[in-house]
């Protein structure tokens, strides 16, 4: 890749031919010319821990994926109205890792065509169309799904307030909202919704702030949701494929079984893929009208498919999701202790969230020294952003090929940080 232009060069194009809505990672631009596993490389000769980017599941570039990619390239790519093997192979494949009653399955492009997909199911279905979601949910950036994702209708430039077929259920946030009958919040909006489609959630909330689900909170909502006449639906985009070291499926962890499950981001390692799972009496219904998306499970996109399932398997990186998290968990909870700043460390595996408080009391949002902290990473090196509605999360999601020696290395220079901030503010 040519490296020829400067970033200032870049930038310049950039201002004047790219959309002003894109917007770009840091305070500082990064110049990345070169990825490899779970590093990047900027055009100054920098290397970069990357701990934020978990769409390439398996590492940036990883060989392994890029030689099926390559190989399938130039052997035959076409569309799913002919008959070829990877299509059944991959699909069968993934059906294996999921509960026996989602044997069906639909390969699409990105998350967001999924999850739209997934609700379009579950309106053919129910023959209703009213959803719930969770406050602070993103699930897409297609029209409809943008009426779904309280994270961007009530969010800078949003409308402020949902449409009337979208109902919003209070985020069950154990840390924030403690104490709250959780399942009792959901019946209520249950209750005044009328008939539903279906319920759509995370089942780690990302953009509402790296927040896990309390337990028995899906099995309750979910026999609500069924008394109601409504499908429930998973969103596994961000959390899917072992990142929560456990379980191939963060669903499982749960012991529910879902009516539909979306998965999308790391599913391609990078590559434009995403997916969506039923039953067979769910996909009956959705029969009518041909479904058709013209790249969807396309040979090369199942092969790299393939790939990724082969790299996770043999290389056991949903043990090393579960090793490499318990390191991070246990050293941030240490930092903790020694940091009131640190106000929760949430998340399982390699899906965390560290929220920065200026009072433990009152919960103040530490907005400033949550930039701060990412700012002063950046500066050694490390790749991290920010989330949650009051902007004071820092969230860690990087490649599942992170090392021991990369987790703690991140440990030592997060506690440097945090030492040189907390004293400038004393």
């Amino acid at each position: 890749m040519s490296t020829d232009y400067s970033i200032d060069e870049l930038l310049m194009q950039r201002e004047k031919y790219v959309g002003k809505a894109l917007s770009i990672a840091h305070e500082k631009p990064l110049h990345i010319i070169r990825g490899d596993m779970q590093y990047l490389y900027s055009a100054d000769g920098k290397k970069y821990l990357d701990l934020v980017n978990n769409v390439c599941h398996v590492g940036h570039s990883n060989p392994r994926v890029v030689e099926a990619g390559q190989r399938q390239m130039a052997l035959l790519n076409t569309n799913t109205r002919y008959i070829y093997q990877g299509l059944t192979e991959y699909i069968e494949r993934l059906a294996r890792t999921l509960p026996p009653s989602l044997n069906v399955g639909y390969l699409v492009n990105s998350g967001s065509e999924a999850n739209e997909l997934a609700v379009r199911i579950a309106r053919s279905y129910t023959g209703k169309k009213n959803m719930i979601v969770m406050e602070g949910a993103y699930h897409g950036h297609t029209t409809m799904l943008i009426d779904l994702s309280p994270y961007k209708f009530r969010g800078p430039g949003g409308k402020g307030k949902s449409e009337p077929w979208v109902h919003v259920v209070p985020i069950p946030d154990t840390y924030r909202r403690r104490g709250r009958n959780y399942a009792k919040e959901f019946n209520t909006v249950l209750d005044k919704s009328g008939p539903i489609a279906g319920f759509m959630a995370e089942t780690m909330l990302s953009c509402a702030g790296q927040i896990p689900l309390p337990e028995g909170y899906l099995s309750s909502v979910f026999k609500q949701v069924r008394a109601a006449g409504g499908l429930c639906i998973i969103d596994e985009v961000q959390v899917g494929f072992g990142r929560l070291g456990t379980h191939m499926w963060a669903f499982e962890e749960h012991d529910v079984v879902p009516d539909i499950v979306v998965m999308g981001k790391p599913i391609g390692n990078g590559h434009p893929m995403a997916a969506v799972f039923t039953t067979l009496d769910i996909s009956a219904s959705f029969e009518e009208m041909e479904f058709f998306s013209t790249f969807g499970g396309n040979p090369v996109s199942c092969a790299i498919g393939l790939s990724v399932l082969d790299v996770i398997e043999e290389e056991k990186l949903i043990k090393n999701a579960e090793k490499i998290g318990n390191i991070l968990i246990d050293g941030l909870l240490k930092l903790k202790k020694k940091y009131s700043l640190i106000g929760d460390v949430r998340g399982k595996g390699l899906f965390l969230g560290i929220e920065l408080v200026k009072n433990r009391d009152t919960l103040e949002p530490a907005i400033y020294e949550a930039k701060e902290i990412v700012r002063e990473m950046l500066k050694n090196n490390f790749l991290l952003s920010i989330d949650g509605p009051l902007k004071n999360v820092i969230k860690i999601k990087p490649p599942m090929v992170i090392t021991k020696e990369d987790a703690i290395k991140t440990l030592d220079t997060f506690d440097k940080v945090l030492s040189k901030i907390v004293s400038k503010g004393s």
